[in-house]
């Protein structure tokens, strides 16, 4: 029976254990679970979500501070129109945040940055475009194109010297998304490295409707692999989304997929960002404990854990903090919900939003569980303390059970 490490991922000469691990924000996916990966020979993710806000906690920089000061008489006022980003600042957290993930970089592996398009910031293309050349000056290895369809964003890297050197992938979730990006993008001729197609069953904002159960990963890979064998375009592709054994994985690579990527059962990794008391929380969820709903401002549906902080809380929006979220005007619809809120009931000192989350602040203060379909398995691949508690896994042992698992088996640690 075979096994992941059976498979190679290449790209160009480079050729790595077919593993990715997703980029999960904000600094879920922490530069220390990357260089894991990429020290074991895969493909490790950071993310780019609220790099500024990351990097005041990890290096100590002010960029949160200083953004709020400058607009803090704004902070009662509806009209977010006025907050925006210092684009200096952006490429310098984006600078220095891969740069130093990089520099301690070890191993045969690669290190990509997941970068969101629905983190528009007031200034859509702009602090887009720092943020994926930015990556680029830094030595990133690689760019996954996420939560969006990234028609624009090839352009904003073109003139970059890395352009056509550094790994360029994209995230879809269905055949007409890839057709649409390769479609507006033809005439740099300049083909992504690789597709991520991403299903139904992945963690945090789905590409799909609320319809999302009647579609199936395999069933879209298969569309996307004939697709690309018609037009004789020879680029990897990568299933994500339910991935949870050894076994599951070597299914795809047997059909044609170049690697897989992972994310769910890395979130109970020690090297993962998430504090240890909310990882306890995704190994006791049950299955009914997760749910999609539509609370994200960004328009997306979103799977997250039932009794997360974040769902019904009428937190202030702290936009002139942070603001990652609000779009080329300065609209967001998690404020729209809170001014209403407010208005309704004015003698209420906690109001409470039923139908949005503020994304930014619950994010940050890890208050919003986002999750994967399987979730509910995790306690299974663990073993239980003395105390209730589950134990936490090294992101190696997590790695090598992907890489070396056969027959739907997962090894527990000793």
């Amino acid at each position: 029976m075979r096994c992941v490490d059976d498979f190679r991922l290449r790209f160009g000469r480079r050729e790595l254990v077919p593993i990715m691990i997703g980029g999960m924000g904000v600094d879920i996916s922490t530069a220390e679970l990357a260089l894991e990966v990429a020290r074991l020979g895969g493909v490790g993710h950071i993310s780019d979500a609220m790099l500024p806000t990351v990097t005041d906690r990890r290096y100590k920089t002010k960029f949160v501070s200083t953004k709020q000061k400058q607009y803090k008489l704004n902070v009662h006022k509806a009209d977010k129109a006025i907050v925006q980003f210092d684009l200096a600042q952006v490429a310098e957290a984006t600078r220095l945040h891969v740069g130093k993930t990089m520099e301690a970089k070890r191993g045969n592996g690669m290190i990509f940055i997941n970068c969101m398009e629905k983190l528009t910031m007031n200034s859509p293309r702009e602090t887009l475009r720092t943020r994926l050349c930015s990556a680029l000056d830094a030595g990133i290895d690689g760019i996954t194109l996420a939560a969006g369809l990234h028609l624009g964003s090839f352009p904003l890297m073109e003139d970059h010297p890395r352009f056509r050197d550094a790994q360029l992938g994209i995230i879809v979730s269905s055949l007409r998304a890839l057709q649409l990006f390769l479609r507006k993008n033809a005439k740099l001729n300049r083909l992504p490295d690789f597709i991520v197609v991403e299903g139904p069953l992945a963690g945090g904002h789905l590409g799909f409707g609320m319809d999302w159960a009647q579609y199936d990963l395999r069933t879209i890979v298969a569309e996307i692999q004939q697709h690309l064998q018609a037009e004789k375009l020879d680029i990897p592709v990568i299933p994500a989304g339910g991935i949870f054994t050894g076994s599951d994985a070597v299914s795809y690579l047997e059909t044609g997929s170049a690697a897989v990527q992972v994310a769910t059962r890395f979130t109970v990794a020690q090297e993962c960002g998430i504090p240890e008391a909310v990882r306890q929380e995704y190994f006791k969820a049950s299955e009914a404990d997760i749910e999609v709903n539509m609370l994200s401002p960004t328009g997306y549906p979103m799977r997250m854990l039932k009794n997360c902080p974040a769902i019904g809380s009428g937190i202030r929006p702290n936009c002139e903090a942070f603001g990652y979220i609000l779009d080329a005007n300065g609209n967001c619809s998690y404020i729209d919900a809170y001014n209403r809120e407010r208005a309704l009931h004015p003698e209420v000192r906690r109001i409470s939003v039923k139908d949005k989350i503020c994304l930014c602040t619950h994010m940050r203060n890890y208050d919003c569980w986002t999750c994967g379909h399987y979730t509910y398995r995790l306690k299974d691949t663990t073993r239980r303390n003395a105390d209730g508690t589950y134990q936490t896994l090294a992101a190696e042992h997590i790695f090598r059970d992907y890489q070396f698992s056969t027959d739907n088996k997962i090894a527990l640690p000793a």
